[in-house]
Order: C-alpha cells, then structure tokens, then sequence
C-alpha cells in the first residue's frame, strides 16, 4: 500500500547533537532525516520529534532544529504516541538513533497502538550497524515497513506533475 502525505507524520526520534557523532555513519543518517523533514515541510506532513534526556544527551542536531513542529522530551525509550501524534494521522514515518533502542521501541509500541509504520533504514541509526540491522528485523518482523527516505518522498508525491515535485526533486540530488 502506497503512503500518502494527508495521512503521514515524520517522527524524528532522538536525533540530538551528543549522540549523533557515536552512531556508524551518523552525518549521513542526519543528513537523510533533514531531507524528509524538508520533504515533509514541502508536502505538508506534520515534523515532531523526541529528545531522550535532553539534559544529557543535547538537543535536536542543529541540522533538523528548523523542522520540528513540536519537540518532546521523554526518559523512556518509547516515544508515547497517544501524547505526541496528531489525531486522523495513522501513518507514522520513523527515523533516528538508536534504532535497536528507542527507534525500535517506538516502533513496536506505535504498532501496538495501531498504526502503520515505516522506518526509514537510511535515516535511523546505531553505533554498531549489527544493531541496526537486527533492530529493521525485528521491526519488519513485528509488522512495520522498512523503507528508505527516497522511497517515502516519491510516494508522498505520487505524480511528477505534483506542483512540489521539482522542489523536493532537488532535495534528492
């Protein structure tokens, strides 16, 4: 089934400034999640994020600061989805750090809400990449779609002819 941009939320789960530079191929997974949280801007999906202990781990990388229409922090691992996601959204667009951590425990608590998620793979990281891909297992495994963050924005546009299509186009150059 196809994502469609009036039912979708990117979540941007814990991607902050002291914890970016420890995850294997940290800039790139920042960089990944800063072109869907534009492409998102562009098409109108909703932007929220989570910070994990903000205190200790910093805030949002200032790469996504701009992005984000509500930034929440939380100690626990899950993200609660009851509190954070706008209501009449069922489809969930995951990103972040760490994936076999909070990613992964958001995912699985989202999915048990009843939502459809989708974990963008090139957007959501670890420090060791054994981890991350175990986490994507257990994710599919558990019913969530593993996607990549091209994969979301072309079907959050649908049609060339959409009227953002050459704005996001150039997001993925």
């Amino acid at each position: 089934m196809l994502m469609t941009a009036d039912d979708a939320v990117l979540l941007l789960v814990d991607l902050q400034e002291r914890l970016a530079p420890a995850i294997h191929d940290g800039d790139e997974v920042v960089a990944r999640a800063a072109r869907l949280a534009e492409g998102a801007g562009l098409l109108g999906v909703p932007v929220l994020a989570t910070e994990q202990v903000p205190d200790k781990l910093g805030p949002t990388v200032g790469q996504l600061s701009g992005y984000p229409h509500l930034v929440t922090p939380k100690s626990r691992f899950a993200a609660d989805g009851s509190g954070l996601l706008p209501p009449g959204r069922s489809e969930i667009v995951v990103t972040g750090m760490e994936a076999h951590v909070c990613v992964l425990q958001t995912v699985l608590q989202l999915l048990a809400d009843g939502r459809r998620v989708l974990v963008a793979a090139d957007a959501t990281g670890s420090r060791d990449p054994r981890d991350k891909s175990v986490a994507l297992d257990r994710a599919r495994a558990a019913g969530a779609e593993v996607v990549t963050s091209e994969m979301v924005l072309f079907e959050w546009l649908r049609d060339a002819t959409h009227p953002r299509f050459r704005e996001v186009q150039k997001l993925l150059k």
